[in-house]
């Protein structure tokens, strides 16, 4: 599936809003890291790093998303397509 520069922005937004119903805190910080999907003192957090290109963000948290699970969640078939397609791409 190709995804246009300007689609990745709205992605994001969309990815962001789902990790929030799903109880998850998205952190961007700096440094070495590639990010993902933690559990920090019973709290859920996706951290990414700040200083990643947008896709490489959007698949981060598509990876973190799949992990925390989204099967009970309604997604529309493209969100739901999108998500296991970029946690692939890993």
């Amino acid at each position: 599936m190709k995804i246009k520069e300007k689609e990745f922005e709205e992605l994001f937004e969309e990815l962001k809003a789902l990790s929030a119903q799903l109880g998850a805190v998205v952190r961007f910080e700096k440094g070495d890291f590639k990010g993902g999907y933690c559990l920090l003192k019973e709290s859920k957090v996706i951290v990414i790093n700040k200083g990643a290109a947008l896709q490489r963000k959007v698949i981060i948290l598509s990876m973190a998303l799949k992990e925390l699970g989204v099967d009970q969640v309604y997604l529309s078939p493209r969100l739901r397509e999108i998500i296991d397609e970029m946690a692939e791409t890993s």
